[in-house]
């Protein structure tokens, strides 16, 4: 099999008969083949969103609120205010459950006040932020566990 000098690959005659060809296939070609591209672009983007969603442990249709750098931390303080509601709800709930919950709730709201503040910092104080909003639900979140009995 001989070789093709390079002059003889490329050369501005191919290059016009290749634009010109696509000049001509394109226009034929792009009725039929954008309802498969954008089927296939709406399949990627709900692909993208159920892993997002998944990561942060909400369902898809709350994915939205959850938006930004701190959406993890959202995500995890809002987690932990729905189940301070359930902790009180449980048929073996004590009298101390409920003040664990009421006196955290204002903490978890501060908390998310400072994610969503960190949201507007530069990139170093908002991980610095981030770490510190981290080391505080930790603890919250071991009690929480520890008054539903899984620790």
């Amino acid at each position: 099999m001989a070789r093709r000098k390079k002059s003889e690959t490329v050369s501005t005659g191919r290059g016009k008969r290749l634009v010109g060809l696509a000049k001509t296939l394109v226009p034929l070609a792009a009725p039929v083949l954008l309802p498969y591209a954008a089927t296939a672009a709406a399949s990627a983007r709900e692909s993208i969103d159920r892993y997002r969603a998944r990561r942060l442990g909400v369902p898809v249709e709350r994915l939205a609120e959850f938006t930004g750098r701190g959406a993890a931390l959202h995500a995890r303080i809002v987690g932990i205010q729905e189940s301070l509601g359930s902790l009180g709800e449980r048929a073996d709930a004590s009298g101390g459950d409920a003040r664990f919950a009421s006196g955290i709730e204002p903490r978890l709201r501060q908390l998310l006040a400072a994610v969503r503040a960190a949201e507007r910092m530069p990139s170093v104080r908002r991980r610095a932020a981030h770490r510190a909003i981290d080391a505080e639900l930790a603890p919250v979140e071991d009690e929480l566990l520890r008054r539903f009995n899984l620790r």
